[in-house]
């Protein structure tokens, strides 16, 4: 967990994460925000610490000593997906400093996430303001977004797009709206090169109210859990595109970091940047253009 306080330190190092742009989630934010997308037993068999182990398992770890922790950490990282969507309509861009629990399912945990952060910002966004009624996920994770597919399986209003390594982890996938499969050792070109077929697309046809994006760093070369070949450039390339596709077409989008797996605590960190770096060049170039 100590990425998320060096991702705040790279960024204020950088210049970019300051007094004036840094807003704190909700520290207690309302467990109907999480009753909303989740079993009731199984959420407050979670603040209890008492899922099980068979269900600690699934989700790859286990509670023990770390209990309070977890669980102070886990509500505050989907509050704080909140408070980017909440600050992306205001604004028109945001980004979160965690986020991207994309593997977690309406009564169950798995891939090392609990509560799904994209799912109940989605359905906060729509149940407590006026201006949102489609939402658009973006999951550019290397792996699936299995969890937030399956708890919108039925839901004409929130649209899930997921372009994930197919032959990755999770093993068992659900059927987002749209999925895309990359091969195994996809690079640079050929990534962009979907996306860019992919995205304009569908934020076309669907006309969407905002944009959650989901921009996953296990897809660089050097990940430990990830199987395509993207750069440091391409990640920064997609990150920027997706981002600008939004912004251009007047829709709202909150970025969440996803998932990035190493053992160097710094080149994480900077890799997790990547998308608050590209969001910082989109908002400058356009509030250039407006003067």
């Amino acid at each position: 967990m100590w990425k998320f306080s060096d991702l705040y330190s790279h960024l204020c190092g950088l210049g970019i994460a300051t007094d004036k742009n840094i807003h704190a989630p909700n520290p207690s934010p309302p467990h109907e925000w999480f009753e909303a997308v989740h079993d009731s037993n199984y959420y407050h068999s979670f603040l209890a610490g008492n899922l099980g182990e068979a269900a600690e398992r699934r989700i790859g770890f286990g509670l023990d000593t770390r209990k309070d922790s977890l669980i102070l950490r886990t509500r505050l990282e989907v509050s704080g997906t909140i408070r980017a969507v909440q600050l992306a309509l205001d604004h028109g861009l945001s980004a979160n400093l965690a986020g991207g629990t994309h593997h977690a399912h309406r009564s169950f945990g798995s891939g090392f996430t609990i509560l799904n952060d994209l799912a109940i910002a989605a359905t906060w966004a729509r149940h407590n303001t006026e201006s949102v009624r489609k939402v658009l996920v973006v999951d550019l994770d290397v792996h699936q977004g299995d969890g937030t597919a399956s708890i919108f399986a039925n839901d004409p209003d929130v649209y899930t797009f997921s372009m994930h390594c197919g032959s990755n982890f999770p093993f068992r996938k659900s059927a987002s709206d749209l999925d895309i499969d990359v091969q195994k050792g996809c690079g640079d070109e050929t990534y962009l090169g979907l996306l860019s077929e992919a995205l304009p697309r569908v934020l076309r046809e669907q006309r969407p109210d905002l944009v959650l994006y989901d921009a996953g760093i296990d897809v660089f070369k050097g990940d430990a859990l990830g199987h395509l070949e993207l750069t440091h450039a391409g990640i920064f390339k997609r990150d920027l595109y997706v981002i600008d596709k939004c912004v251009e077409a007047g829709v709202p989008i909150a970025c969440v970091i996803g998932g990035g797996y190493d053992r160097d605590a710094r080149a994480l960190a900077r890799r997790h940047g990547l998308v608050h770096r590209a969001a910082v060049k989109v908002w400058t170039r356009r509030r250039m253009g407006r003067l």
